[in-house]
């Protein structure tokens, strides 16, 4: 298995695993995550692929993917308030279900410190949701610290 920045012949092991997100963000809070729906078009997909502000990487081995890790550039020039700090921000990082506790994820989320420190950010950053307590507990052991907490009520 190596880690390499994707590919379009990667799409296929792609949507597969975004299909095993969505069932854990559908599975946790249904009100918001439609059940089998698609985050992307194959169109936007490929898009993305393309695009250096929005690395994406894959765990693979030959055509199977293991996992995968989004990307987005983000920095602030000339905010108001915020310092104008470049961050990678981890859109969405999986590791097949099948294969999780193999340290899979730990290697992808590794690969994405390193590949953010070379392409001189400042810190990395994502969002867990707060009904994915495994996924939370695995970035907790990764390192990584509460940046900011959302909240909400329903209505």
């Amino acid at each position: 298995m190596m880690i390499r920045r994707a590919e379009e012949k990667d799409m296929a092991g792609i949507n597969r695993l975004l299909c095993q997100v969505l069932a854990v963000h559908h599975n946790g809070r249904p009100d918001l995550f439609q059940p089998d729906a698609k985050k992307y078009t194959d169109s936007q997909l490929k898009q993305i692929l393309s695009d250096d502000a929005r690395p994406v990487f894959v765990a693979a081995d030959g055509e199977n993917v293991f996992g995968y890790a989004f990307c987005i550039f983000q920095q602030h020039i000339g905010d108001n308030i915020l310092t104008d700090i470049k961050t990678l921000y981890i859109d969405d990082l999986c590791v097949d279900e099948t294969l999780r506790g193999q340290h899979i994820g730990k290697q992808l989320y590794e690969f994405v410190v390193d590949f953010a420190k070379n392409s001189g950010c400042y810190n990395v950053t994502l969002n867990v949701w707060a009904c994915n307590e495994s996924a939370r507990k695995f970035y907790e052991k990764c390192g990584l610290k509460p940046q900011k907490f959302g909240m909400e009520t329903i209505l």
